[in-house]
């Protein structure tokens, strides 16, 4: 076991840190609000042989306040919703529900066919239901021996 000299200025440094990072923790800073907004939205995104799901929650939210859109291999789900104007003479207690608009874009890794895409939205939660393109699925390659067909196929992916 070897002795360590004490250093006071050692322990006046982390003094410090710790009265900083307790002034750092206090303040409400941009960024904290920016993270929270992005968690109005939450997803989960499932991909099947033949399609990608994805599942939004977006409670409050009325299906008319909900737009979806797709470019390429790029999908956005965007939706606004309208506060309540503030009445004169209320005595709120406590006023934390949010309005305002929230948006989540996602890059899928292969393109999707958004003719034949399905959206649903029932008690604030938004599934859709994107095929993906008929070039992203994956092809049967028949193997031709000596003139015949093998019996056995194999499985290529694009």
């Amino acid at each position: 076991m070897a002795l360590q000299r004490w250093d006071p200025f050692r322990e006046v440094l982390s003094l410090r840190d710790a009265i900083n990072r307790l002034f750092e923790e206090s303040w409400v800073s941009p960024t904290s609000i920016v993270t929270r907004t992005t968690v109005g939205m939450p997803v989960d995104i499932e991909e099947r042989d033949n399609e990608y799901v994805i599942k939004a929650s977006l409670p409050g939210f009325k299906p008319e306040d909900v737009n979806v859109s797709v470019t390429g291999d790029t999908v956005t789900i965007s939706a606004e919703q309208k506060g309540e104007e503030e009445r004169k003479g209320a005595n709120y207690l406590v006023r934390e529900r949010r309005f305002g608009s929230v948006s989540r874009s996602f890059t899928l890794p292969t393109r999707i066919d958004a003719n034949n895409a399905k959206a649903t939205f029932e008690h604030g939660e938004l599934v859709l239901t994107l095929p993906k393109a008929e070039e992203a699925k994956p092809k049967q390659i028949q193997i031709n021996v000596g003139g015949q067909l093998q019996s056995g196929q194999e499985q290529v992916q694009q």
